[in-house]
């Protein structure tokens, strides 16, 4: 009997189609650009289907055939040449290597290129074109995304990260391949299902009500035999595309009947928890307020909407200037995006003392560049940080210091994922009293353990995130809180079936 022959590939990012910074092949290099074989052993967040699958098929004995795995931080668009490349380069590996016995591909979900607003359904069905309609197509992808039509039509199994912030992502890549085998073995036919509760929201895992909620879709993927996997899309507010929203996707044992169910009640509790899920969100005059009346640290705060990995740039100086009026001390940033400033600064060299403008290049609404005396602390060439099996590089990046707050300047964008961005600088982040990160809420794991006060602050604003007033031309104009003006007999019957599944 010969041995089941897999191909795996990964094409993803997340765009911001409000964002000035466009995405080009340069910005795939500077994240991962792998070539066949070129793959490292860590994953990074949407390519865990290539690291997770060389260990399934040395595991169950199968033959792996890795293409290219593409992955850019969040951003503006993507170029049109950069995408059609890069998916011309993935299909054409498939098309001289055929035939195969199931296809994994690892997407984000939200990619939007120049031309084309599904860019992932362009790329699965170009797939499902190669390989025919028997072949097993897998995909994984990050719940900020948009399911479209398209990609359903396309894959045969679709599966989203469960929790925000991300850390299960590897789990999701072991179920893919998991889902694999068993449909290659003919034990199962996966057939997926999808309920759209007509809304957009922001839906952070690590506190309630999602966490429950969370907790009850994992029960029930366990407690059903023929739920082969339950996702909450949680749909992405800054991509303006016409698919954009929230969305309910199950994969069943060919029980479309059980689908529908199980979506159609996970889709009404989701509605029902319609701008109650989102952390509150403080001005930057009361996060400091309240971290600095608060005993013990370190505080936490969050610079929110400013988060590189929503498409942002990660420049913003609002609450460093508020930091500075204040005269603070013990109290360090991570980090501010200018990789100018970066390369003055190792030009300088450390222990010099030099005047700098850093920050606030890239768009409106966050603050003025900070125009100040530094000392050079800390240079790193190709530095990087963690975020679970994942390390993420932040570029050539420098430590200053202004008095007694210290900020990480860093050269590619990325979001603060993990205390080990300050650790890596010789910042210990227990030994500050405040520390304020670029991040919605992938920072919470890894700042949980040592933080007592984690608070979100949402200052400026670099990142569209209020659909009532973010000038959309595509995006559904149905969608709560879009249209918020329903008839209130339909939101009432709405949030009564919500509750009855609780």
């Amino acid at each position: 009997m010969s041995r089941p022959r897999a191909f795996t590939a990964v094409l993803a990012t997340e765009t911001n189609t409000f964002s000035p910074i466009r995405v080009d092949i340069e910005a795939f290099r500077a994240s991962l650009l792998a070539r066949p074989g070129e793959h490292p052993q860590t994953p990074t967040l949407c390519s865990a289907v290539v690291t997770v699958g060389r260990r399934f098929a040395q595991l169950h004995g199968w033959d792996l055939i890795e293409g290219t795995a593409a992955w850019a931080d969040p951003a503006g668009l993507v170029a049109r040449q950069t995408y059609e490349d890069l998916r011309d380069e993935i299909c054409g590996q498939i098309q001289a290597q055929l035939p195969f016995d199931v296809v994994v591909i690892g997407l984000h979900g939200a990619m939007v290129a120049d031309g084309y607003d599904d860019p992932e359904g362009d790329l699965l069905g170009r797939i499902r074109t190669l390989v025919g309609p028997d072949t097993p197509i897998i995909a994984t992808f990050d719940p900020h995304s948009h399911l479209t039509a398209k990609r359903v039509e396309a894959a045969d199994a679709l599966i989203a990260f469960k929790e925000f912030p991300h850390i299960d992502f590897v789990e999701r890549a072991e179920d893919a391949w998991e889902v694999a085998r068993r449909t290659v073995a003919g034990e199962v036919t996966p057939e997926i299902s999808v309920y759209d509760p007509k809304m957009i929201d922001v839906f952070p895992t690590t506190s309630e009500p999602m966490r429950h909620l969370v907790d009850e879709m994992i029960r029930r993927e366990r407690e059903t035999p023929e739920l082969l996997s339950l996702s909450v899309v949680h749909g992405f507010m800054a991509g303006d595309v016409p698919e954009m929203g929230s969305k309910v996707l199950a994969v069943t044992d060919a029980n479309p009947e059980l689908g529908e169910a199980v979506c159609r009640e996970f889709g009404e509790r989701l509605f029902g928890l319609r701008g109650k899920a989102r952390s509150r969100e403080l001005t930057p005059d009361e996060a400091y307020d309240r971290a600095l009346a608060f005993e013990g640290g370190p505080v936490t705060i969050a610079d929110m909407w400013d988060n590189p990995g929503g498409g942002t740039a990660g420049d913003a100086t609002i609450l460093l200037a508020e930091a500075m009026a204040r005269e603070l001390d013990n109290i360090a940033f991570g980090s501010i995006w200018d990789p100018v400033s970066v390369q003055l600064c190792h030009v300088a060299g450390e222990g010099a003392r030099m005047q700098l403008r850093f920050g606030a290049k890239s768009a409106p609404d966050t603050g003025a560049p900070i125009d100040a005396e530094v000392e050079i602390v800390r240079n790193i060439r190709n530095a990087e940080q963690r975020f679970g099996e994942s390390h993420v590089p932040i570029g050539d990046a420098s430590l200053i210091r202004i008095g007694g707050i210290e900020v990480i300047l860093n050269s590619t964008r990325a979001q603060c994922f993990d205390t080990s961005l300050f650790s890596n600088f010789g910042v210990e982040p227990t030994d500050r009293k405040i520390l304020v990160v670029k991040s919605t809420n992938h920072f919470h794991e890894s700042f949980a353990r040592v933080s007592p006060l984690i608070l979100y602050c949402a200052a400026g604003r670099p990142y569209p995130n209020d659909p009532r007033v973010t000038p959309y031309k595509k995006a559904p104009r149905d969608i709560w809180p879009i249209n918020a003006v329903q008839a209130p007999q339909e939101i009432q019957a709405r949030t009564t079936a919500a509750k009855q599944g609780v």
